[in-house]
């Protein structure tokens, strides 16, 4: 039996309002190791207020060759699209 080491997905809030956007990847045993190592690699700078690890086994994607009929139905609903709404100049993240 071979032990391995599980992949976790790493997240970062580069500030407070902002959404987590994916950084990349890190091995560890457990979710404290893997928060642990995501601050290690990712925040060497102070890149981030928040972190989030999820285990890369949990995540679920779409297959990319049905794209056509999963993202279809939404460009009928035009008023999903953000061209009808304008920014206040005071907006600096959205």
């Amino acid at each position: 039996m071979t032990n391995v080491t599980p992949i976790w997905e790493v997240f970062i809030r580069a500030k407070n309002g902002l959404a987590h956007r994916h950084v990349g990847s890190v091995h560890a045993a457990d979710a404290r190791g893997a928060v642990e190592a995501a601050r290690d690699v990712y925040t060497r700078r102070s890149e981030g207020v928040s972190l989030w690890v999820v285990p890369s086994s949990a995540i679920t994607a779409s297959d990319p060759g049905e794209s056509a009929a999963l993202f279809a139905p939404a460009e009928d609903k035009i008023y999903r699209h953000p061209t009808f709404y304008t920014v206040p100049e005071n907006v600096k993240n959205i």
